[in-house]
């Protein structure tokens, strides 16, 4: 993991589902071993064409209110051995955090995903972060981009924006998730890139480092 003094190098934050990662066929294989074990029709197709939201939003689309708790926590029990395998890294995600450390800053994963499984995807990739912070959603992003002192915010979905906005600092859209490039920039993305290795050429425009260009 890289070293810096965590008092006063920036930090640029990362969502992690669609954003650095296509988790997609593990949700995807998760959820459908869920409905196997539980009996209720899931269409899995669906959950992973809107992904973002917590865990606990999407099961309650197929599971009554009381039940959501308890199915969550068995969700969680199946992810790590089911999805961690299945999931790729997306282009760029080793190259935006290269061109990050290069320039002297520091990474951090923060994400509506469990905080675990979250560290498993990136150990299993090789995406070597300095901090993760899970179930984190809007305000909760917000909360802890605000707490890491970072100075901007990337992630694939509207409220990702949002958070940046919460946080005061500039956010930037990918558009590898469920959110056009249109919706992105209407929320208050500061920059939209298509790709993260687009985002690795961009960097100076949402994080201005002197004599950095």
């Amino acid at each position: 993991m890289p070293t810096h003094d965590l008092g006063t190098t920036p930090l640029v934050g990362f969502d992690l589902d669609m954003t650095l990662i296509d988790s997609r066929p593990g949700i995807k294989a998760v959820m459908e071993e869920l409905a196997a074990r539980t009996g209720v029709a899931i269409d899995s197709d669906l959950v992973v064409s809107r992904l973002g939201p917590p865990l606990e939003t999407e099961l309650a689309h197929w599971f009554p209110a009381a039940a959501v708790p308890s199915v969550a926590d068995l969700y969680r029990s199946l992810y790590a051995d089911i999805a961690v395998a299945r999931v790729t890294a997306l282009p760029g995600a080793r190259a935006v955090f290269d061109a990050v450390h290069a320039r002297g800053g520091r990474t951090a994963v923060v994400t509506a995903k469990n905080g675990p499984d979250a560290r498993r995807h990136l150990e299993h990739l090789g995406l070597v972060v300095d901090d993760v912070r899970g179930r984190a959603w809007r305000s909760g992003k917000a909360d802890a981009l605000r707490d890491l002192g970072a100075v901007a915010y990337v992630g694939d979905h509207v409220h990702d924006m949002e958070a940046a906005s919460l946080a005061s600092i500039p956010g930037v859209g990918v558009a590898t998730g469920p959110c056009s490039p249109r919706e992105l920039a209407d929320a208050g993305a500061a920059l939209v890139v298509d790709s993260l290795d687009e985002l690795v050429g961009r960097l100076d425009l949402v994080w201005p480092v002197a004599g950095v260009s």
